[in-house]
Protein backbone atom coordinates (compact mmCIF):
# COMPACT_ATOMS: atom_id res chain seq x y z
CA UNK A 1 0.00 0.00 0.00
CA UNK A 2 1.38 3.29 -1.11
CA UNK A 3 2.72 5.55 2.23
CA UNK A 4 2.25 8.87 1.60
CA UNK A 5 4.95 10.98 2.10
CA UNK A 6 5.23 14.27 5.01
CA UNK A 7 4.65 16.69 2.21
CA UNK A 8 1.98 15.16 0.32
CA UNK A 9 -1.77 15.72 0.59
CA UNK A 10 -4.18 13.30 1.85
CA UNK A 11 -5.87 14.00 -2.01
CA UNK A 12 -2.50 12.56 -3.39
CA UNK A 13 -2.05 9.69 -1.01
CA UNK A 14 -5.33 8.66 -2.06
CA UNK A 15 -4.91 9.13 -5.37
CA UNK A 16 -1.96 7.05 -5.42
CA UNK A 17 -3.19 4.14 -2.92
CA UNK A 18 -5.40 3.31 -5.46
CA UNK A 19 -4.25 0.34 -7.05
CA UNK A 20 -3.40 -1.05 -4.34
CA UNK A 21 -6.59 -1.25 -2.58
CA UNK A 22 -8.35 -3.12 -5.24
CA UNK A 23 -7.59 -6.86 -4.33
CA UNK A 24 -8.91 -5.60 -0.89
CA UNK A 25 -11.99 -4.17 -2.01
CA UNK A 26 -12.56 -7.80 -4.14
CA UNK A 27 -11.76 -9.84 -0.90
CA UNK A 28 -14.58 -8.00 0.70
CA UNK A 29 -16.99 -8.52 -2.09
CA UNK A 30 -15.85 -12.52 -2.22
CA UNK A 31 -16.67 -12.49 1.81
CA UNK A 32 -20.34 -11.51 1.02
CA UNK A 33 -20.71 -13.67 -1.92
CA UNK A 34 -23.14 -15.94 -1.20
CA UNK A 35 -25.98 -12.98 0.93
CA UNK A 36 -25.42 -10.97 -2.59
CA UNK A 37 -26.37 -13.84 -4.93
CA UNK A 38 -29.10 -14.37 -2.46
CA UNK A 39 -30.15 -11.28 -2.82
CA UNK A 40 -29.62 -11.33 -6.33
CA UNK A 41 -31.56 -14.73 -6.89
CA UNK A 42 -34.71 -12.74 -5.38
CA UNK A 43 -34.48 -9.67 -7.09
CA UNK A 44 -34.16 -10.88 -10.99
CA UNK A 45 -36.20 -13.71 -10.65
CA UNK A 46 -38.89 -11.58 -11.76
CA UNK A 47 -38.16 -10.67 -15.22
CA UNK A 48 -39.87 -6.81 -14.58
CA UNK A 49 -37.61 -6.02 -11.82
CA UNK A 50 -35.52 -2.70 -12.64
CA UNK A 51 -32.21 -2.25 -12.00
CA UNK A 52 -31.51 1.13 -10.49
CA UNK A 53 -28.16 2.92 -9.64
CA UNK A 54 -28.01 5.53 -7.40
CA UNK A 55 -25.49 7.96 -5.63
CA UNK A 56 -25.32 11.90 -5.55
CA UNK A 57 -22.24 13.69 -7.61
CA UNK A 58 -18.75 11.52 -7.94
CA UNK A 59 -21.22 8.39 -6.63
CA UNK A 60 -23.97 9.02 -9.16
CA UNK A 61 -21.23 8.87 -11.79
CA UNK A 62 -20.04 5.47 -10.35
CA UNK A 63 -23.58 4.14 -12.10
CA UNK A 64 -22.62 5.56 -15.26
CA UNK A 65 -19.46 3.91 -15.56
CA UNK A 66 -20.60 0.89 -14.52
CA UNK A 67 -24.18 0.45 -16.15
CA UNK A 68 -23.46 -0.41 -19.44
CA UNK A 69 -21.13 -3.35 -18.30
CA UNK A 70 -23.71 -4.30 -16.25
CA UNK A 71 -26.28 -4.34 -18.80
CA UNK A 72 -24.67 -6.35 -20.91
CA UNK A 73 -23.75 -9.47 -18.39
CA UNK A 74 -27.36 -9.20 -17.15
CA UNK A 75 -28.95 -8.34 -20.70
CA UNK A 76 -31.11 -6.54 -19.35
CA UNK A 77 -31.59 -2.57 -18.98
CA UNK A 78 -29.50 -0.69 -16.25
CA UNK A 79 -30.74 2.32 -14.95
CA UNK A 80 -28.22 4.80 -13.20
CA UNK A 81 -30.52 7.60 -11.95
CA UNK A 82 -28.84 9.64 -9.54
CA UNK A 83 -30.42 10.04 -5.68
CA UNK A 84 -30.99 14.10 -6.14
CA UNK A 85 -33.56 12.76 -9.09
CA UNK A 86 -34.91 10.68 -6.88
CA UNK A 87 -35.19 12.59 -3.90
CA UNK A 88 -36.70 15.81 -5.94
CA UNK A 89 -39.24 13.93 -8.44
CA UNK A 90 -39.74 10.20 -6.90
CA UNK A 91 -42.88 9.72 -9.22
CA UNK A 92 -41.15 10.04 -12.13
CA UNK A 93 -38.27 6.97 -11.14
CA UNK A 94 -41.62 4.42 -10.36
CA UNK A 95 -43.07 2.39 -13.01
CA UNK A 96 -46.62 1.08 -11.77
CA UNK A 97 -45.67 -2.15 -10.15
CA UNK A 98 -42.49 -3.52 -10.74
CA UNK A 99 -39.94 -4.27 -8.34
CA UNK A 100 -36.66 -2.51 -8.15
CA UNK A 101 -33.24 -3.53 -7.36
CA UNK A 102 -31.84 -0.41 -6.09
CA UNK A 103 -27.36 -0.14 -5.94
CA UNK A 104 -26.52 2.96 -3.89
CA UNK A 105 -23.52 4.71 -3.90
CA UNK A 106 -22.17 6.40 -0.61
CA UNK A 107 -18.81 7.08 0.16
CA UNK A 108 -20.38 8.54 3.58
CA UNK A 109 -23.68 7.51 3.56
CA UNK A 110 -24.24 10.91 5.53
CA UNK A 111 -25.82 12.99 2.70
CA UNK A 112 -29.23 13.42 3.26
CA UNK A 113 -30.48 12.21 -0.46
CA UNK A 114 -29.01 9.15 0.29
CA UNK A 115 -31.07 8.06 3.14
CA UNK A 116 -34.01 9.78 1.43
CA UNK A 117 -33.86 8.34 -1.93
CA UNK A 118 -34.16 4.65 -0.88
CA UNK A 119 -36.91 5.48 1.87
CA UNK A 120 -38.77 7.10 -1.01
CA UNK A 121 -38.25 3.85 -3.56
CA UNK A 122 -39.09 1.33 -0.41
CA UNK A 123 -42.35 3.34 0.04
CA UNK A 124 -43.20 3.56 -3.82
CA UNK A 125 -42.50 -0.07 -5.13
CA UNK A 126 -44.42 -2.87 -4.39
CA UNK A 127 -40.75 -4.62 -3.65
CA UNK A 128 -37.28 -3.18 -2.98
CA UNK A 129 -34.32 -4.89 -3.09
CA UNK A 130 -30.98 -3.20 -2.20
CA UNK A 131 -27.33 -3.27 -2.45
CA UNK A 132 -25.87 -0.55 -0.22
CA UNK A 133 -22.10 -0.05 -1.22
CA UNK A 134 -20.29 2.25 0.73
CA UNK A 135 -16.86 3.48 2.15
CA UNK A 136 -18.22 3.92 5.97
CA UNK A 137 -20.17 1.29 7.60
CA UNK A 138 -21.19 3.85 10.45
CA UNK A 139 -22.68 6.31 7.92
CA UNK A 140 -26.64 6.46 7.97
CA UNK A 141 -27.26 4.43 5.17
CA UNK A 142 -25.22 1.23 5.99
CA UNK A 143 -27.02 1.73 9.54
CA UNK A 144 -30.44 1.91 8.03
CA UNK A 145 -29.89 -0.96 5.68
CA UNK A 146 -27.69 -3.18 8.03
CA UNK A 147 -30.24 -5.73 9.10
CA UNK A 148 -32.79 -5.61 6.43
CA UNK A 149 -33.25 -8.92 4.98
CA UNK A 150 -34.07 -7.11 1.57
CA UNK A 151 -30.65 -6.24 1.74
CA UNK A 152 -27.00 -6.53 1.82
CA UNK A 153 -24.10 -3.85 2.92
CA UNK A 154 -20.91 -3.86 1.24
CA UNK A 155 -18.81 -1.72 3.86
CA UNK A 156 -15.39 -1.33 2.15
CA UNK A 157 -11.94 -1.40 3.74
CA UNK A 158 -11.85 1.76 5.81
CA UNK A 159 -8.81 3.38 3.85
CA UNK A 160 -11.39 4.05 0.92
CA UNK A 161 -13.51 6.49 2.62
CA UNK A 162 -11.27 9.67 1.59
CA UNK A 163 -10.38 12.20 4.46
CA UNK A 164 -9.77 14.81 1.24
CA UNK A 165 -11.94 16.75 0.39
CA UNK A 166 -12.88 15.11 -3.50
CA UNK A 167 -13.71 11.34 -3.45
CA UNK A 168 -10.92 9.74 -5.15
CA UNK A 169 -10.34 6.13 -3.97
CA UNK A 170 -13.92 5.65 -2.94
CA UNK A 171 -14.85 6.13 -6.73
CA UNK A 172 -12.45 3.64 -7.83
CA UNK A 173 -12.82 1.33 -4.97
CA UNK A 174 -16.73 1.45 -5.26
CA UNK A 175 -16.92 1.05 -9.27
CA UNK A 176 -14.99 -1.84 -8.71
CA UNK A 177 -17.38 -3.22 -5.85
CA UNK A 178 -20.24 -3.01 -8.26
CA UNK A 179 -18.79 -4.56 -11.35
CA UNK A 180 -17.39 -7.56 -8.94
CA UNK A 181 -21.13 -7.46 -7.34
CA UNK A 182 -23.00 -7.80 -10.01
CA UNK A 183 -20.84 -8.51 -13.27
CA UNK A 184 -18.79 -10.81 -14.93
CA UNK A 185 -15.15 -12.34 -13.82
CA UNK A 186 -13.05 -9.22 -13.43
CA UNK A 187 -9.71 -8.94 -14.20
CA UNK A 188 -8.34 -7.12 -10.77
CA UNK A 189 -5.20 -7.92 -10.94
CA UNK A 190 -4.81 -6.61 -14.49
CA UNK A 191 -6.39 -3.69 -13.67
CA UNK A 192 -4.12 -3.10 -10.52
CA UNK A 193 -0.76 -3.37 -12.74
CA UNK A 194 -1.87 -0.77 -15.07
CA UNK A 195 -2.80 1.20 -12.24
CA UNK A 196 0.61 0.97 -10.67
CA UNK A 197 1.98 1.63 -14.17
CA UNK A 198 0.42 5.05 -14.35
CA UNK A 199 0.79 6.13 -11.17
CA UNK A 200 4.73 5.92 -12.54
CA UNK A 201 4.05 9.15 -14.48
CA UNK A 202 1.22 10.80 -13.20
CA UNK A 203 2.43 13.62 -11.78
CA UNK A 204 4.80 14.82 -14.33
CA UNK A 205 2.40 14.13 -16.95
CA UNK A 206 -0.61 16.23 -14.59
CA UNK A 207 1.97 19.07 -14.13
CA UNK A 208 2.63 19.34 -17.80
CA UNK A 209 -1.47 19.96 -17.95
CA UNK A 210 -1.48 22.37 -15.52
CA UNK A 211 2.02 24.23 -17.05
CA UNK A 212 -0.04 24.97 -19.99
CA UNK A 213 -2.55 27.14 -17.34
CA UNK A 214 -5.65 25.78 -18.94
CA UNK A 215 -8.79 28.04 -18.02
CA UNK A 216 -11.54 25.05 -20.07
CA UNK A 217 -10.77 21.68 -19.42
CA UNK A 218 -13.12 19.52 -21.95
CA UNK A 219 -13.52 15.55 -21.40
CA UNK A 220 -14.61 13.57 -23.76
CA UNK A 221 -15.90 9.78 -23.89
CA UNK A 222 -18.10 7.11 -24.92
CA UNK A 223 -20.19 4.47 -23.32
CA UNK A 224 -18.47 3.74 -19.40
CA UNK A 225 -15.98 6.86 -20.38
CA UNK A 226 -18.43 8.97 -20.34
CA UNK A 227 -19.10 8.60 -16.99
CA UNK A 228 -15.70 9.17 -16.40
CA UNK A 229 -15.43 12.07 -18.25
CA UNK A 230 -18.16 13.22 -16.17
CA UNK A 231 -16.39 12.71 -13.10
CA UNK A 232 -13.29 14.07 -14.32
CA UNK A 233 -15.18 17.31 -14.85
CA UNK A 234 -16.40 17.23 -11.36
CA UNK A 235 -12.91 16.81 -10.24
CA UNK A 236 -11.39 19.55 -11.60
CA UNK A 237 -14.10 21.86 -10.65
CA UNK A 238 -13.90 20.52 -6.98
CA UNK A 239 -9.87 20.50 -6.56
CA UNK A 240 -10.05 24.52 -8.55
CA UNK A 241 -12.37 25.91 -6.47
CA UNK A 242 -14.49 26.49 -9.42
CA UNK A 243 -11.17 28.21 -11.28
CA UNK A 244 -11.00 25.88 -14.00
CA UNK A 245 -14.57 25.50 -16.16
CA UNK A 246 -14.78 21.65 -16.69
CA UNK A 247 -17.65 20.19 -18.83
CA UNK A 248 -18.06 16.53 -20.24
CA UNK A 249 -19.42 15.25 -23.47
CA UNK A 250 -19.68 12.42 -25.61
CA UNK A 251 -17.38 12.79 -28.89
CA UNK A 252 -20.39 12.88 -31.11
CA UNK A 253 -22.41 14.93 -28.63
CA UNK A 254 -20.20 17.70 -28.10
CA UNK A 255 -20.63 19.31 -31.64
CA UNK A 256 -24.08 19.54 -30.74
CA UNK A 257 -23.89 23.03 -29.41
CA UNK A 258 -21.21 22.32 -26.27
CA UNK A 259 -18.60 22.81 -28.09
CA UNK A 260 -19.14 26.54 -28.06
CA UNK A 261 -17.13 26.29 -24.82
CA UNK A 262 -13.57 26.26 -27.15
CA UNK A 263 -11.49 29.36 -26.36
CA UNK A 264 -7.92 29.35 -27.07
CA UNK A 265 -7.39 28.66 -23.13
CA UNK A 266 -9.33 25.28 -23.60
CA UNK A 267 -7.55 21.96 -23.21
CA UNK A 268 -9.59 18.99 -24.73
CA UNK A 269 -9.17 15.45 -23.25
CA UNK A 270 -10.18 12.23 -25.00
CA UNK A 271 -10.82 8.77 -23.29
CA UNK A 272 -10.29 6.62 -25.89
CA UNK A 273 -12.77 3.60 -26.27
CA UNK A 274 -11.39 -0.21 -26.04
CA UNK A 275 -14.00 -0.24 -29.11
CA UNK A 276 -12.87 -0.53 -32.31
CA UNK A 277 -16.36 0.89 -33.64
CA UNK A 278 -16.70 3.49 -31.25
CA UNK A 279 -12.98 4.64 -31.41
CA UNK A 280 -13.43 5.86 -35.09
CA UNK A 281 -15.75 8.40 -33.43
CA UNK A 282 -13.00 9.45 -30.82
CA UNK A 283 -10.37 9.72 -32.94
CA UNK A 284 -12.84 11.95 -35.69
CA UNK A 285 -13.19 14.85 -32.64
CA UNK A 286 -9.56 14.00 -31.61
CA UNK A 287 -8.58 15.54 -35.23
CA UNK A 288 -11.14 18.00 -35.16
CA UNK A 289 -10.13 19.24 -31.95
CA UNK A 290 -6.11 19.40 -32.93
CA UNK A 291 -6.99 21.34 -35.99
CA UNK A 292 -9.47 23.85 -34.21
CA UNK A 293 -7.15 24.09 -30.45
CA UNK A 294 -3.40 23.17 -32.13
CA UNK A 295 -1.67 19.90 -31.47
CA UNK A 296 -0.61 21.41 -27.90
CA UNK A 297 -4.26 21.61 -26.15
CA UNK A 298 -5.27 18.03 -26.95
CA UNK A 299 -4.91 14.77 -25.35
CA UNK A 300 -5.89 11.45 -25.67
CA UNK A 301 -5.72 9.04 -22.34
CA UNK A 302 -5.73 5.71 -22.35
CA UNK A 303 -4.33 4.49 -25.90
CA UNK A 304 -2.81 1.42 -25.97
CA UNK A 305 0.65 2.73 -26.62
CA UNK A 306 2.86 5.79 -27.92
CA UNK A 307 1.68 6.70 -31.65
CA UNK A 308 -1.86 5.30 -31.42
CA UNK A 309 -3.75 8.50 -31.30
CA UNK A 310 -4.31 10.77 -34.01
CA UNK A 311 -1.62 12.83 -35.44
CA UNK A 312 -1.13 16.16 -33.77
CA UNK A 313 -2.37 14.29 -30.08
CA UNK A 314 -0.90 14.68 -27.45
CA UNK A 315 -0.94 11.05 -25.92
CA UNK A 316 -0.58 9.26 -22.06
CA UNK A 317 -1.08 5.52 -23.15
CA UNK A 318 -1.69 3.62 -19.97
CA UNK A 319 0.59 -0.11 -20.34
CA UNK A 320 -1.87 -3.16 -19.80
CA UNK A 321 -5.37 -1.31 -20.36
CA UNK A 322 -6.03 -2.97 -24.07
CA UNK A 323 -7.63 -6.02 -22.66
CA UNK A 324 -9.53 -4.33 -20.32
CA UNK A 325 -13.69 -3.99 -20.41
CA UNK A 326 -15.17 -0.12 -20.49
CA UNK A 327 -15.80 0.47 -16.99
CA UNK A 328 -12.43 -1.44 -15.97
CA UNK A 329 -10.87 0.75 -18.36
CA UNK A 330 -12.69 4.08 -16.88
CA UNK A 331 -11.88 3.02 -13.32
CA UNK A 332 -7.85 2.70 -14.46
CA UNK A 333 -7.91 5.67 -15.90
CA UNK A 334 -9.65 7.57 -13.28
CA UNK A 335 -5.88 8.18 -11.97
CA UNK A 336 -4.85 10.51 -14.54
CA UNK A 337 -8.09 12.65 -14.42
CA UNK A 338 -7.91 12.81 -10.81
CA UNK A 339 -4.09 13.61 -10.92
CA UNK A 340 -4.53 16.71 -13.75
CA UNK A 341 -7.59 18.35 -11.14
CA UNK A 342 -4.47 18.13 -8.34
CA UNK A 343 -1.98 19.25 -10.42
CA UNK A 344 -4.55 22.22 -11.67
CA UNK A 345 -5.33 23.15 -7.79
CA UNK A 346 -1.37 23.37 -6.44
CA UNK A 347 -0.72 25.26 -9.99
CA UNK A 348 -3.40 27.79 -8.64
CA UNK A 349 -2.51 27.66 -5.44
CA UNK A 350 -4.91 26.22 -3.58
CA UNK A 351 -4.83 23.27 -0.58
CA UNK A 352 -6.59 20.73 -2.46
CA UNK A 353 -7.88 18.53 0.66
CA UNK A 354 -9.81 22.09 1.30
CA UNK A 355 -10.27 23.96 -1.59
CA UNK A 356 -12.91 25.58 0.02
CA UNK A 357 -11.83 27.02 2.93
CA UNK A 358 -14.88 29.48 3.50
CA UNK A 359 -17.70 26.35 3.16
CA UNK A 360 -18.83 27.52 0.06
CA UNK A 361 -18.90 23.49 -0.83
CA UNK A 362 -18.56 20.77 1.99
CA UNK A 363 -17.14 16.89 1.90
CA UNK A 364 -20.42 16.30 2.97
CA UNK A 365 -23.52 18.05 1.68
CA UNK A 366 -25.03 20.09 3.93
CA UNK A 367 -27.97 22.25 4.04
CA UNK A 368 -30.37 19.78 2.05
CA UNK A 369 -33.77 19.93 3.87
CA UNK A 370 -35.78 16.22 2.72
CA UNK A 371 -39.51 17.73 2.51
CA UNK A 372 -42.12 15.13 3.46
CA UNK A 373 -43.41 13.17 0.54
CA UNK A 374 -47.60 12.93 0.55
CA UNK A 375 -48.81 9.33 1.20
CA UNK A 376 -49.42 8.27 -1.90
CA UNK A 377 -53.07 7.01 -1.16
CA UNK A 378 -53.53 10.39 -0.94
CA UNK A 379 -51.49 11.84 -3.81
Amino acid sequence: MHQPQPDESRTAGEIRQQPGTWPAVARTVAAARADIDRLLGDALVDPRTRIVLTGAGTSAYIGEVVAPDLARHLARPVEPIATTDIVADPRSVVVDDRPVLLVSFARSGDSPESAAAAELLRRLTPALHHIVITCNPSGALARRWADAKNAVVLALPGRLNDRGFAMTSSFTGMALAALLALGPEVDVDGAARAGSAVLVTAASRAEAVAATDPARLVYLGSGALRGLAREAALKCLELTAGAVVAVADTPLGFRHGPKSVLDDRTVAIIFPSGDPYTRRYDDDITRELVESLGPGRVLVIGSDADGDAPAGAGEWPIPGIAHLPGALRAIVAAIPAQSIALACSLARGLTPDNPFPGGEVNRVVRGVVIHEFPNPAKG
